[in-house]
């Protein structure tokens, strides 16, 4: 295995496969950049044990799918792929804020980071056989390394780290937005939260005692689970399989679907596809955003997996 591992800032794919030497990094694997939708470069993975497709711009993984399953993550058909316009569905990177700013309404909903381009820093093959990308880019005061592992699971790592240049302290929010596609959300469960408090966003954002239950979903649905690091179990009986998101450096996870009226008043999302979708975002958020000294950094690691049931 030859690693690959210098800074660049080009995302023109003929420059970028040569400068990371795809061809004799992976002779059997197909990995390559290339021209994505809306002329976007992305990077393709395509081996024995997955295919999977992520976006320089955001570092945006649209698609991961293991051998034998069909797609893992959601992508709307309605998303748009533009420079600058974040894409909607797979695993968008919010950062270094959620939701609305908390002061600037004229600030991109989730922060920027979903909407600039990343350099590819890295390039290797783990000894499992899966394809390992690392991403980086620099936002306000921080500097961002994206390591994202694509094989029979897929391994995300966002760490953040204030230089120690910094004049002080800061604070930021982080999400890694998943969106996982369902046969349908009215039948599925998500396990793990029954323990946890949770910030209801259909009800004023009051605060809600744990539920002591397994979620499931009727009517539109945004929740913000804080002081949580459980793992959570997706049970998707149409697609007969379960799905479970595991994290650690994460306090928050989100679950949502916006249900029938919120899909209708998106641009970028289909009338009838919420249906075909839920969120589990692995996050810190809220009362659990980070706060780094110069010269902290912090990591937050998400793995997914898939396995067949019923």
């Amino acid at each position: 295995m030859n690693q690959k591992e210098r800074q660049t800032s080009m995302s023109n794919p003929d420059q970028l496969n040569a400068q990371f030497n795809v061809l004799s990094l992976l002779p059997d694997s197909g990995l390559r950049f290339e021209p994505g939708q809306g002329g976007l470069t992305r990077a393709i993975i395509d081996t024995s044990v997955c295919q999977a497709e992520v976006y320089l711009q955001g570092a945006h993984v649209t698609k991961w799918r293991p051998a034998g399953q069909t797609e893992v993550l959601w992508l709307s058909e309605q998303s748009w792929f533009e420079a600058g316009k974040p894409i909607r569905g797979g695993v968008p990177v919010c950062f270094p804020w959620f939701g609305a700013h908390p002061s600037d309404e004229s600030l991109p909903s989730h922060g920027t980071a979903r909407l600039i381009e990343w350099h590819v820093t890295a390039a290797d093959v783990l000894p499992d056989g899966a394809v390992q990308l690392v991403l980086a880019a620099e936002i306000d005061a921080f500097a961002l390394r994206f390591t994202l592992a694509f094989g029979a699971s897929l391994a995300m790592s966002l760490q953040v780290t204030l230089p120690a240049t910094a004049q002080q302290s800061q604070s930021f929010e982080e999400a890694l937005h998943t969106y996982f596609s369902v046969r349908d959300v009215r039948q599925v469960t998500i396990e793990g939260l029954e323990s946890a408090d949770y910030i209801d966003k259909m009800d004023a954002a009051r605060i809600k005692p744990a539920a002591g239950q397994p979620i499931r979903f009727a009517e539109e649905t945004d929740r913000v689970y804080f002081d949580t690091d459980a793992v959570c179990v997706l049970r998707d009986p149409g697609h007969r399989r379960r799905i479970t998101v595991s994290k650690s450096g994460s306090l928050s996870t989100i679950v949502w679907n916006p249900w029938t009226a919120k899909a209708a008043r998106m641009p970028d999302f289909g009338d009838r596809e919420w249906p075909g979708m839920v969120c589990i975002e692995s996050a810190n958020v809220a009362s659990n955003a980070v706060e780094l000294n110069p010269g902290q950094h912090h990591q937050m690691q998400l793995k997914i997996s898939v396995d067949a049931e019923g």
